[in-house]
């Protein structure tokens, strides 16, 4: 009795999990194609045809696996462990999760990067509950722990989403342009997103276009001896416009017929980050 009672409650919970996913990719993907066709009005006239619907299936069905798989080990993420990076005097790669998942996300992410030769991977969680002021001195913290544990000057940051804007926090208002070799951003709503609007954490609502944290973020100086690499996909259903995640400074990498949190599975864009995190100057 008690073990039918698990799994109903286990294929309940599995069953729960699939409609939520499915809810948020559709409905993200809806106000996509709403912002996309009212600035293509052409778009509209072909929406049903073969090619765009054979772009649908492409775009939802990766997406709806990604966030399925990110959602179901969240849990995993919440266990406190001591991660301890490998290589005294390699530079280390600090990896920074988006928001309301944690840093399970990562474990393909980490397992590609470590087959490309790259040991010294460290993530941490960041709270979508805790202000952007808190979890840059989280940030900062976990940078110095890291610099002094290894014998290093700078470490890389290699932020998807919300966990670019709180690095960029860091690099260009919070002193850490000293501290950090090269910044990637996957994906990063440096513009805000329309989506910040039903948020309803603190955090998530900072990412609002008109924002005080973006306008300054957005109106201060990017350091020279820091080097930048924007990775995004043109098909974004999280950041919306997909125009919001351009950066004027910096090298841009744009990817097509991949969504939000495909960035942090998809063997280009990893693919992508590591061949900048080698290169050198």
């Amino acid at each position: 009795m008690i073990t039918y009672t698990l799994l109903t409650v286990l294929l309940l919970a599995i069953g729960g999990l699939f409609v939520f996913d499915l809810f948020i990719v559709i409905l993200s993907y809806s106000i996509f194609w709403y912002e996309y066709s009212n600035a293509t009005p052409e778009a509209a006239q072909n929406r049903f045809n073969k090619q765009n619907l054979r772009l649908f299936f492409t775009l939802t069905i990766p997406e709806l696996f990604f966030n399925y798989i990110t959602l179901a080990i969240t849990p995993i993420g919440l266990i406190s462990k001591r991660q301890q990076a490998i290589k005294r005097g390699e530079t280390p790669v600090l990896l920074l999760h988006g928001l309301f998942v944690n840093q399970s996300c990562w474990f393909w992410f980490k397992y590609k990067l470590r087959k490309q030769g790259f040991q010294n991977i460290v993530t941490i969680n960041l709270s979508s509950w805790h202000s952007e002021e808190a979890l840059t001195e989280l940030l900062a913290t976990k940078v110095d722990e890291m610099r002094h544990q290894l014998g290093v000057n700078k470490v890389h940051l290699v932020g998807h989403s919300m966990g670019g804007m709180i690095a960029r926090n860091y690099v260009q208002l919070r002193g850490g342009q000293d501290k950090v070799d090269h910044l990637i951003c996957l994906g990063s709503p440096h513009h805000g997103s329309k989506l910040a609007t039903f948020s309803i954490d603190p955090l998530g609502k900072t990412l609002l276009p008109s924002s005080n944290f973006l306008q300054k973020l957005n109106t201060a100086p990017f350091p020279d001896n820091v080097k930048m690499t924007n990775i995004y996909t043109n098909k974004d259903n999280m950041v919306l416009p997909n125009c919001s995640n351009h950066l004027a400074w910096g090298e841009a990498v744009e990817f097509d017929r991949m969504g939000h949190t495909s960035l942090i599975y998809r063997k280009p864009v990893i693919a992508a980050t590591a061949a900048a995190l080698r290169r050198e100057g």
